[in-house]
């Protein structure tokens, strides 16, 4: 048998058997001594994981070249074998041999995948000791390593420097800002069709979970009207991200109309669409359409049902709720973890129920994580228990001290109480461990361009207007019974300071420069990276109903749509 048939016989191995076969034949035979042939066999055994098998031949051949060293690397990185990928490149290095694009992005690739900066960082060394900095395939594979490890801006150095870029390194780098900068991740695929790359089916998808974290829907009808004229088929992983995308974006029935288009869904699909309606605190719809999930033979997964208890706690659906959670063991067999009793935690919660939430978490056998200790803190907020409020603290600090959202929670509960002491206290303890508090930013969009507002804002260039019709449209509020609420302002400041500082909050501002910029007629859409105020929930019912016009705000929790002076959440939030 010679090389050329060994050759063939291994293109045609449909299983490691079927290797061992042809293994068996080329030692008897001689053939085994051609490094063409055992290099073959070599990455016959690495294409079907069977790193066992590949490192015993790896072990015995008496020659080598630049390809097997490049396979063995491969073949380790492929089955996820960290420890050897690394070891076998170190040899290569020893040897003084020169990694070509085949070794480096294997190794490149064990690094991302373990998220091992610091040896990515080495191996960057490596690829510019040999110039290979310029190679495509290598140069893709650093911008990869350097996105999933969450070094931006290292990537993007790379990606710039890089003269040719393909549609799957573009892909990465908006996937990359997908993950921490939305605006960014935009830009960079408006960038990319300028330069007349088209984007494929997985590039879209990232581009509209990037769309989903941005909220702006003139870009989400963009992105809609880009995958009809390109003709992209709806499947299930396009059309389900297109559904949370318009659902994050304002527009449930825009995501329920993507819904019906798709002609294939699967249980994530139809959790998606739940999802969309818990969003928006339509909580009986949710309900509607996990009964039509039933029916239609798709059975329910662990995330289908969180996202029918969150639908159910933010519409206020309490005994519904912990029916459905009480019936997923009993009649679907799905085990509830610790997002399921988060969920039953905030809904009892919000209801008033402490205890019981209390006997819950007491009772619960799974792990329990922060999420489920701020559910319960969110709880105390609302109903100012200021004992429990500090003994979820406790636990929320054990799991996470360095996170300034605990500190911030309980010291605006205090602040609430109007315990000032407690409140300095607190505010001390993240000075000394140097945490600051996250900053509350509102966003709206005006003519497909987004504009951003924070506390007292006068950055904006029609700041003057801004501020002339905040002041006539609190004056307008006012004769209708608007009267500010300064529980919302948490520091111990003068009662007229304090209506002074709810005045000037983001979400007003944004309002405010949306009755100016925006035409009668369309809905003023808001963002808001922390939860709205009581104060600026009051506001927008009142202005809905006084200015007539409709208001959407996204907010860290969930969507409120305000209309003729009432809120879609029922003032349940």
């Amino acid at each position: 048998m010679g090389a050329e048939s060994c050759i063939d016989l291994l293109f045609r191995c449909r299983n490691v058997f079927h290797i061992r076969q042809v293994h068996a034949h080329v030692v008897v035979n001689g053939t085994f001594q051609d490094l063409v042939v055992a290099n073959k066999l070599l990455y016959t055994y690495s294409q079907h994981k069977a790193i066992g098998d590949a490192y015993s031949l790896f072990d015995g051949m008496t020659m080598r070249d630049p390809t097997t060293w490049s396979v063995m690397v491969g073949g380790f990185a492929k089955v996820g074998d960290h420890a050897g990928c690394y070891a076998i490149f170190r040899e290569v290095l020893r040897w003084g041999l020169t990694p070509d694009n085949y070794t480096l992005p294997s190794v490149i690739r064990t690094c991302r995948d373990r998220k091992d900066l610091q040896t990515g960082r080495v191996i960057q060394g490596v690829v510019l000791k040999h110039g290979l900095h310029l190679d495509h395939f290598v140069c893709a594979s650093l911008v990869d390593m350097y996105a999933k490890c969450m070094v931006v801006e290292d990537a993007q150095r790379l990606f710039d420097r890089m003269l040719s870029k393909d549609l799957v390194t573009w892909t990465v780098m908006i996937g990359a800002y997908a993950g921490c900068n939305a605006y960014e991740s935009l830009a960079l695929f408006d960038r990319m069709r300028e330069e007349g790359v088209v984007a494929d089916k997985v590039a879209m998808v990232t581009v509209v979970n990037a769309c989903a974290k941005l909220g702006a829907m003139h870009r989400a009808r963009f992105l809609n009207e880009y995958i009809l004229r390109n003709g992209f088929s709806l499947d299930v992983i396009l059309g389900t991200a297109m559904i949370d995308m318009y659902a994050k974006c304002g527009s449930v029935e825009s995501a329920r109309e993507v819904f019906e288009r798709m002609k294939e869904k699967n249980v994530i699909s139809w959790s998606a669409m739940i999802a969309a309606y818990g969003y928006h605190g339509r909580g009986k719809e949710a309900i509607e359409l996990f009964h039509m999930m039933l029916s239609s033979a798709i059975l329910p997964n662990r995330v289908t049902f969180v996202s029918l208890l969150y639908a159910c706690s933010h519409a206020g659906l309490i005994e519904e709720g912990l029916r459905f959670f009480n019936l997923m063991w009993e009649e679907h067999a799905v085990r509830p973890d610790v997002k399921h009793y988060t969920c039953i935690v905030d809904l009892l919660g919000r209801a008033g129920r402490l205890d019981e939430a209390v006997k819950l978490i007491e009772a619960m056998t799974v792990e329990k994580d922060e999420k489920l200790w701020s559910a319960l803190l969110g709880a105390c907020r609302i109903h100012k228990n200021m004992e429990l409020a500090e003994k979820a603290v406790n636990s929320l600090l054990e799991l996470q001290p360095q996170n300034p959202g605990h500190y911030v929670l309980l010291s605006n509960i205090y602040a609430k109480a109007g315990n000032w002491e407690k409140v300095a206290k607190f505010r001390d303890m993240m000075t000394q461990r140097k945490l600051k508090k996250v900053p509350g930013w509102t966003w709206i969009e005006v003519d497909n361009k987004t504009y951003q507002f924070s506390v007292g804002d006068r950055s904006h260039p029609q700041s003057k207007e801004i501020y002339e019709m905040l002041i006539s449209l609190i004056k307008k509020l006012e004769m209708a019974g608007y009267v500010p609420d300064t529980e919302f302002v948490l520091q111990d400041v003068e009662e007229e300071v304090k209506q002074e500082m709810l005045y000037t909050h983001s979400e007003k501002l944004a309002i405010a420069f949306g009755l100016i910029a925006i035409p009668e007629g369309d809905p003023i859409r808001i963002s808001k990276n922390l939860r709205v105020c009581g104060d600026c929930h009051t506001f927008s019912k009142m202005v809905s109903a006084i200015m007539r016009r409709s208001v959407v705000v996204r907010d860290a929790n969930r969507f409120h749509h305000f209309s003729e002076g009432i809120c879609s959440c029922g003032d349940y939030w």
